[in-house]
C-alpha cells in the first residue's frame, strides 16, 4: 500500500515520513509540500537523514493524488481541504490530522466522506484516544459534584488555541453530561468573573518552549481531586497512530471516522 504525504516537510510531515521508512507493508508513493517551499523537488529522504529515497516533493497535487492508496494530511485547514476535494475527486481515502477546521470546514469534510472514507481526528496518538474512553468513564462516574478543567501545553510555533485534541475532550466530556460544549465551554477567566458557574467544563492553553504536547483533566470535588494526564515525548507516536489510521481506512466504506473507531475503543 502506498502512502501520500501531505505536509511533507512539516514537523508532523518529517515525523510521518520516519515512521513511514521502518515500515515494511507500506511504501511512499508521493511527498507533498505548498508552491514555493524550498523542499519542493528535493529527494525527501534528505529530509530526514537517510540519503536518497527516490521521491522527491512536488506542488503538483493532482498528480501525486494519483500515487498513492490513502492520504495523511498534518498541514493547514485551506490546504487540507484542497486535499479532501482532490481526493474526493480521485476517490481516495484520507487520514486528517490538521486541526482548527471551522465548522464550514468540517461540513465540507463531511460532504467529501459521503464518497470517500475519512479518517479525522485532532490526536492519532493510541494513549490519547484510551484517554477519550477513560475521561468519558470518569465523568459519568463522579458526575456533575465534580468541577472539570482542561489544560493543554504546547511548543511555541502552535497556532490554534486550544489544540483540537482538547477541543475534542471537551466535547467528549460535555457528551458524557448530556450538553453541549458550546453551551458549557469557559475558554478564558480574567478580572471579577464572580463564582465558578455549575456544570463549566474549563480549557484553558499554555504556548512554551518546544512541549510536543500534553494535556490534563482534572476533575475536582470538594475534598479531593482526580487527574488524567496524557504527555507526548515525541511526534512519532503521532506518526505510528496515523500510519495504523491508514492501513485501516483503505478497508472501509466511506464515511466518516476516527481513532476511537480505528482503535474499536467505541
Amino acid at each position: 500500500m502506498k502512502i501520500i504525504v501531505s505536509g511533507a516537510a512539516g514537523r508532523m510531515g518529517r515525523a510521518i515520513l520516519e515512521s513511514l521508512y521502518q515500515e515494511e507493508e507500506l511504501e511512499l508513493g508521493a511527498a507533498i509540500e505548498r508552491k514555493g517551499h524550498p523542499a519542493i523537488g528535493k529527494d525527501v529522504g534528505m529530509l530526514i537523514g537517510i540519503g536518497e529515497w527516490g521521491v522527491r516533493a512536488t506542488d503538483r497535487i493532482k498528480k501525486a493524488v494519483s500515487q498513492g492508496d490513502v492520504i495523511i494530511d498534518f498541514t493547514y485547514p485551506q490546504s487540507a481541504l484542497k486535499m479532501v476535494l482532490e481526493a474526493k475527486t480521485k476517490k481516495t481515502a484520507m487520514v486528517i490530522g490538521t486541526t482548527g477546521f471551522t465548522k464550514d470546514h468540517e461540513k465540507k469534510i463531511k460532504e467529501a466522506a459521503k464518497k470517500i472514507p475519512i479518517v479525522l481526528s485532532p490526536n492519532m496518538s493510541v494513549g490519547v484516544n484510551v484517554m477519550f474512553k477513560l475521561i468519558t468513564d470518569a465523568a459519568r462516574a463522579l458526575g456533575p459534584a465534580y468541577d472539570i478543567e482542561i489544560l493543554e501545553i504546547h511548543h511555541r510555533q502552535k497556532k490554534d488555541a486550544p489544540s483540537g485534541t482538547a477541543l475534542r475532550m471537551g466535547e467528549v466530556l460535555a457528551v458524557a453530561r448530556e450538553v453541549s460544549l458550546a453551551s458549557v465551554g469557559r475558554f478564558s477567566r480574567q478580572g471579577n468573573i464572580g463564582p465558578r458557574k455549575p456544570g463549566e467544563i474549563g480549557l484553558q492553553s499554555l504556548r512554551a518552549g518546544d512541549v510536543v504536547g500534553e494535556h490534563t483533566v482534572v476533575f475536582a470535588g470538594l475534598g479531593e481531586r482526580v487527574e488524567l494526564t496524557h504527555r507526548a515525548h515525541s511526534r512519532n507516536n503521532f506518526s505510528r497512530g496515523a500510519l495504523m489510521a491508514a492501513k485501516w481506512v483503505v478497508e472501509q466504506a466511506p464515511g466518516l471516522y476516527d481513532m476511537m473507531d480505528v482503535l474499536k475503543l467505541k
